[in-house]
């Protein structure tokens, strides 16, 4: 393997950046080309392993296997810049376009072009509910898990949170009842020094949305803050899964932007680089800009680089903590067990999101 400098690395994690069309898969395909295949940079097992730990962790697993490749490379600022250089493009077109939709989007030729997206969005929901199924449902509890999960939401209403907690709970409390062995692992870094990351980049992701609550008299911006932190820590399965949670606080109980923009949001997101999960921006940008009853642009940007700041913030603190602890995290039953009835929960989240898409769009 080849170990480049830092400045050697900036202008490969920038072009992954400006260049991650078409969602995780191909996001995850481009990397490992440029990584593995290209440069050398990572061997296969080390590449497969580190996605295997991004996909256990809460939020977008393209940019975090990126922020995860630049630590490996070069410590925390090789994994802050290739995470970063990841977002920020995508970030800054969907800002543009947000703006643009903000002002323009009553024109009758855009509402055009997004009626064509909102078809497009309802059939990629659809793939992405096929493709998680597969992956995610392997055995029989599986498919039940996934069954509840989705009565849950659909015909009791419950939160996207508290279903996941509970799948959670049921598989780490199944796994006590399986007695095939499974492999161990050491960790080769101490708990003072897990702790040490954990505090220093829990203050890094919360001290900017306590400053605004305390000191700003901005309600909104920091209501915003408080709910995409929130959101960042439950959006196992990826952007669709969390999608559902979205639209259910943001359409329907706090009514930042209608069911019809939302679907517009991800249509955007879908079209643009970076991860699916900077839908987030949109509805950020869009509640912000109207929070004060006419439309402030100013606040709209605001609000989207608080959002910003509370969806990508703890990915950091995910993989800067968890980096050392792959292999052990693999090597526990209970953990692993939690995780892959989380993921079974998840395609009753996408099958409820699927409707819900598709209600709106048959029938608005």
């Amino acid at each position: 393997m080849t170990h480049p400098s830092f400045t050697q690395t900036l202008p490969v994690w920038g072009r992954i950046g400006v260049l991650s069309f078409g969602g995780p898969a191909a996001q995850i395909a481009l990397m490992h080309r440029e990584i593995v295949e290209d440069r050398n940079w990572m061997s296969e097992r080390e590449y497969l392993n580190a996605l295997a730990f991004c996909m256990l962790l809460p939020g977008p697993e393209a940019m975090q296997l990126a922020t995860y490749s630049g630590w490996r490379l070069h410590g925390i600022r090789g994994g802050l810049a290739a995470g970063l250089l990841f977002v920020l493009p995508g970030a800054a077109v969907i800002l543009a376009l947000a703006a643009v939709y903000l002002l323009y989007g009553a024109v009758p030729i855009l509402q055009s072009v997004f009626l064509g997206i909102k078809a497009a969005v309802l059939v990629i929901v659809l793939q992405a509910l096929l493709r998680v199924s597969k992956r995610s449902l392997t055995q029989k509890r599986h498919w039940l898990i996934a069954g509840l999960s989705f009565f849950g939401l659909f015909c009791l209403n419950l939160p996207f949170p508290l279903v996941i907690l509970l799948a959670g709970v049921y598989g780490f409390w199944s796994a006590s009842l399986q007695t095939a062995p499974i492999r161990q692992s050491k960790v080769d870094v101490s708990p003072i020094s897990s702790l040490a990351t954990i505090a220093l980049w829990l203050v890094i992701w919360w001290a900017p949305i306590w400053a605004v609550g305390s000191y700003s008299g901005n309600e909104v911006l920091a209501e915003i803050g408080l709910f995409f932190s929130k959101l960042a820590t439950v959006t196992f399965g990826g952007a669709y899964a969390v999608l559902a949670y979205m639209a259910q606080d943001t359409v329907e109980a706090k009514h930042w932007l209608s069911a019809t923009e939302m679907m517009d949001g991800l249509g955007l997101a879908e079209t643009t680089p970076g991860p699916l999960i900077l839908v987030t921006e949109f509805v950020g940008f869009l509640a912000g800009a109207r929070a004060s009853g006419e439309l402030d642009l100013g606040a709209g940007l605001m609000a989207a680089g608080m959002t910003l700041w509370a969806t990508f913030a703890p990915c950091f603190l995910w993989v800067f903590t968890g980096a050392p602890y792959i292999e052990w995290i693999a090597s526990k039953r209970r953990l692993s067990a939690a995780l892959a009835a989380i993921s079974a929960a998840v395609v009753g989240v996408i099958l409820n999101l699927s409707i819900w898409f598709a209600l709106h769009v048959l029938f608005a």
